[in-house]
Protein backbone atom coordinates (compact mmCIF):
# COMPACT_ATOMS: atom_id res chain seq x y z
CA UNK A 1 0.00 0.00 0.00
CA UNK A 2 1.22 3.99 -0.67
CA UNK A 3 0.61 6.20 1.69
CA UNK A 4 0.97 10.08 1.38
CA UNK A 5 1.76 12.14 3.89
CA UNK A 6 1.38 15.91 3.29
CA UNK A 7 3.12 18.62 5.81
CA UNK A 8 0.91 21.91 5.23
CA UNK A 9 2.33 25.04 5.12
CA UNK A 10 1.60 28.73 2.81
CA UNK A 11 5.13 29.13 2.16
CA UNK A 12 6.29 25.33 1.88
CA UNK A 13 3.96 22.09 1.77
CA UNK A 14 6.07 19.24 2.08
CA UNK A 15 5.10 15.62 1.03
CA UNK A 16 6.53 12.36 1.63
CA UNK A 17 5.38 9.09 0.19
CA UNK A 18 5.81 5.62 1.17
CA UNK A 19 4.81 1.95 0.17
CA UNK A 20 4.36 -0.78 3.17
CA UNK A 21 4.56 -4.31 2.63
CA UNK A 22 3.37 -5.61 6.21
CA UNK A 23 5.61 -4.08 8.83
CA UNK A 24 8.06 -3.00 6.50
CA UNK A 25 8.57 0.75 5.09
CA UNK A 26 9.81 1.51 1.68
CA UNK A 27 10.85 4.80 0.58
CA UNK A 28 8.77 6.03 -2.57
CA UNK A 29 9.56 10.02 -2.40
CA UNK A 30 9.33 13.27 -0.91
CA UNK A 31 9.64 16.47 -1.88
CA UNK A 32 8.21 20.36 -1.34
CA UNK A 33 6.07 22.49 -2.87
CA UNK A 34 6.88 25.86 -2.93
CA UNK A 35 4.82 29.17 -3.10
CA UNK A 36 7.19 31.48 -3.37
CA UNK A 37 6.86 32.40 -7.17
CA UNK A 38 3.48 33.86 -5.98
CA UNK A 39 3.57 37.47 -4.39
CA UNK A 40 4.19 37.57 -0.57
CA UNK A 41 0.67 38.91 0.05
CA UNK A 42 -1.70 36.96 -3.22
CA UNK A 43 -2.96 34.52 -1.27
CA UNK A 44 -5.56 33.13 -3.49
CA UNK A 45 -2.62 32.32 -5.68
CA UNK A 46 -0.34 30.38 -3.06
CA UNK A 47 -3.44 28.40 -1.77
CA UNK A 48 -3.80 27.68 -5.99
CA UNK A 49 -0.03 27.01 -6.01
CA UNK A 50 -0.80 24.21 -2.91
CA UNK A 51 -3.28 22.83 -4.48
CA UNK A 52 -2.15 22.07 -7.72
CA UNK A 53 0.59 20.85 -6.44
CA UNK A 54 -0.76 18.13 -4.47
CA UNK A 55 -2.56 16.94 -7.39
CA UNK A 56 0.45 16.69 -8.84
CA UNK A 57 1.66 15.05 -6.53
CA UNK A 58 -1.02 12.31 -6.13
CA UNK A 59 -1.34 12.19 -9.98
CA UNK A 60 2.28 10.99 -10.30
CA UNK A 61 2.59 8.60 -6.93
CA UNK A 62 -1.25 7.66 -7.01
CA UNK A 63 -1.30 6.95 -3.09
CA UNK A 64 -4.26 4.88 -1.92
CA UNK A 65 -4.19 6.47 1.61
CA UNK A 66 -3.14 10.27 2.57
CA UNK A 67 -2.32 11.57 6.13
CA UNK A 68 -2.43 15.04 6.91
CA UNK A 69 -1.03 17.55 9.95
CA UNK A 70 -3.59 18.38 12.01
CA UNK A 71 -3.12 22.76 12.62
CA UNK A 72 -2.55 23.31 16.09
CA UNK A 73 -3.96 26.81 17.54
CA UNK A 74 -0.44 29.22 17.59
CA UNK A 75 0.20 32.23 19.45
CA UNK A 76 -0.68 34.77 16.43
CA UNK A 77 -4.25 33.57 15.31
CA UNK A 78 -3.63 35.11 11.80
CA UNK A 79 -0.71 32.54 11.42
CA UNK A 80 -3.02 29.80 12.50
CA UNK A 81 -5.91 31.10 10.24
CA UNK A 82 -3.33 31.27 7.35
CA UNK A 83 -2.24 27.82 7.89
CA UNK A 84 -5.62 26.23 8.09
CA UNK A 85 -6.26 27.56 4.41
CA UNK A 86 -3.23 26.07 3.10
CA UNK A 87 -4.08 22.91 4.97
CA UNK A 88 -7.95 23.00 3.25
CA UNK A 89 -5.61 23.84 -0.20
CA UNK A 90 -3.95 20.64 0.41
CA UNK A 91 -6.95 18.37 1.63
CA UNK A 92 -8.48 19.62 -1.36
CA UNK A 93 -6.02 18.74 -3.73
CA UNK A 94 -6.18 15.28 -2.12
CA UNK A 95 -9.41 15.21 -3.02
CA UNK A 96 -10.25 16.45 -6.35
CA UNK A 97 -7.73 13.95 -7.63
CA UNK A 98 -9.16 11.50 -10.05
CA UNK A 99 -7.87 8.72 -7.38
CA UNK A 100 -8.62 10.62 -4.71
CA UNK A 101 -7.06 8.60 -1.51
CA UNK A 102 -8.66 8.31 2.08
CA UNK A 103 -7.56 10.89 3.90
CA UNK A 104 -6.41 10.20 7.66
CA UNK A 105 -5.64 13.21 10.46
CA UNK A 106 -2.68 13.26 12.45
CA UNK A 107 -1.35 15.83 15.37
CA UNK A 108 2.35 16.81 15.73
CA UNK A 109 2.67 15.27 19.06
CA UNK A 110 1.05 11.77 17.22
CA UNK A 111 3.42 11.96 14.65
CA UNK A 112 6.72 12.66 16.70
CA UNK A 113 5.49 10.02 18.95
CA UNK A 114 4.89 7.24 16.40
CA UNK A 115 8.00 8.22 14.95
CA UNK A 116 10.36 9.35 17.78
CA UNK A 117 8.86 7.53 20.49
CA UNK A 118 7.94 11.10 22.39
CA UNK A 119 5.86 14.12 21.57
CA UNK A 120 8.32 17.08 22.36
CA UNK A 121 10.85 15.26 19.83
CA UNK A 122 13.14 18.42 17.87
CA UNK A 123 13.33 18.46 14.46
CA UNK A 124 16.76 17.71 13.95
CA UNK A 125 15.34 14.33 15.57
CA UNK A 126 12.72 13.45 13.86
CA UNK A 127 14.73 13.87 10.46
CA UNK A 128 17.14 11.31 11.83
CA UNK A 129 14.37 8.84 12.72
CA UNK A 130 13.06 9.19 9.30
CA UNK A 131 16.11 8.62 7.51
CA UNK A 132 16.87 5.52 9.83
CA UNK A 133 12.96 3.69 9.45
CA UNK A 134 13.67 4.23 5.19
CA UNK A 135 16.71 2.99 5.56
CA UNK A 136 17.74 6.52 3.57
CA UNK A 137 21.53 7.71 2.66
CA UNK A 138 20.89 11.45 3.84
CA UNK A 139 18.36 13.35 6.33
CA UNK A 140 15.42 14.94 4.45
CA UNK A 141 14.72 18.29 4.98
CA UNK A 142 12.56 19.38 7.40
CA UNK A 143 9.58 19.47 5.51
CA UNK A 144 10.02 16.39 3.91
CA UNK A 145 10.66 14.32 6.58
CA UNK A 146 7.27 15.96 8.64
CA UNK A 147 5.69 14.74 5.34
CA UNK A 148 7.02 11.02 5.46
CA UNK A 149 6.74 11.29 9.52
CA UNK A 150 3.35 11.75 8.60
CA UNK A 151 3.17 9.12 6.43
CA UNK A 152 4.97 6.55 8.92
CA UNK A 153 2.46 7.24 11.57
CA UNK A 154 -0.76 6.33 9.38
CA UNK A 155 1.52 3.46 8.22
CA UNK A 156 1.84 2.62 12.11
CA UNK A 157 -1.50 3.72 13.50
CA UNK A 158 -3.58 3.83 10.48
CA UNK A 159 -4.85 -0.81 11.04
CA UNK A 160 -5.20 -0.22 14.78
CA UNK A 161 -7.16 2.82 13.93
CA UNK A 162 -9.38 0.85 11.11
CA UNK A 163 -9.57 -2.02 13.54
CA UNK A 164 -11.48 0.08 16.42
CA UNK A 165 -13.51 1.75 13.68
CA UNK A 166 -14.89 -1.56 12.69
CA UNK A 167 -15.48 -2.98 16.53
CA UNK A 168 -17.08 -0.25 17.82
CA UNK A 169 -19.02 2.95 16.08
CA UNK A 170 -17.02 6.00 16.47
CA UNK A 171 -18.40 9.03 16.41
CA UNK A 172 -16.86 12.66 15.69
CA UNK A 173 -17.46 15.11 18.76
CA UNK A 174 -19.33 18.29 17.32
CA UNK A 175 -19.41 20.71 19.61
CA UNK A 176 -18.24 21.02 23.42
CA UNK A 177 -19.98 22.34 26.65
CA UNK A 178 -18.00 25.09 28.96
CA UNK A 179 -18.40 24.66 32.27
CA UNK A 180 -16.71 26.63 34.66
CA UNK A 181 -14.07 27.08 32.28
CA UNK A 182 -13.42 23.31 31.52
CA UNK A 183 -14.21 21.72 28.45
CA UNK A 184 -16.76 18.61 28.51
Amino acid sequence: MRILGIDPGLQTTGFGAIETEGPLLHYAASGTIKTKEAAQGDLPSRLKLIFEGVREVVARYEPEQASVEIVFVNVNPQSTLLLGQARGAAIAGLLASPTSPQVSEYTALQMKKAVVGHGHAAKAQIRHMVMRLLNLPREPNNDASDALGLAICHAHAGHAMAQMAKATELTRRTHAQIKGGRVY
